[in-house]
């Protein structure tokens, strides 16, 4: 995967794979998140976890860990890709979006967008017919952001913490 660029507001933006260099950069953005700050997976003091994810996730071909930069290579978003073959749906390949994170400051001004516009595109690149994502019920703002771009609240989630 090469590296996209897009430009907003007349700033460049380098959408492109994570390396090792950037983890602790997306913890950042993890951890500043007000909704995950009470949950111990966005405690950052030991990042041997994080590093262990990454590895997992950077050796994994279904897989897809990016960021993207500012002009001064500052992380200030990143998501995460996961391609799932399926036999639902005809045998349907779906890609997963999660962990979605863009830094505060640049709310609002289309960063979102077109990570989500390049993730769609790159589903239909890996040959997924169906893109897929939770968001936390309590994120009103994200939900309407999702289904402006034509996601459709179609399916309530679950989780169970082991």
């Amino acid at each position: 995967m090469t590296s996209e660029t897009f430009t907003l507001s007349g700033q460049n933006f380098y959408l492109r794979r994570a390396v090792e260099a950037d983890v602790a950069h997306i913890v950042e953005l993890m951890v500043n998140d007000v909704l995950r700050k009470a949950e111990n997976s966005a405690a950052a003091e030991d990042r041997t976890p994080y590093l262990d994810a990454f590895h997992a996730i950077d050796s994994d071909p279904a897989q897809l860990l990016v960021v993207v930069a500012d002009n001064a290579e500052t992380v200030v978003a990143t998501m995460q890709l996961t391609v799932i073959p399926g036999l639902a749906r005809m045998g349907a390949t779906r890609l997963l979006v999660e962990a979605v994170r863009v830094d505060e400051r640049l709310r609002g001004n289309g960063l979102g967008t077109v990570m989500m516009e390049w993730a769609i595109a790159e589903g239909r690149r890996r040959g997924a017919s169906l893109v897929q994502l939770t968001s936390d019920n309590t994120r009103e703002d994200a939900h309407r952001f999702y289904e402006r771009l034509g996601f459709a609240p179609s399916h309530v989630g679950f989780k169970l913490f082991l």
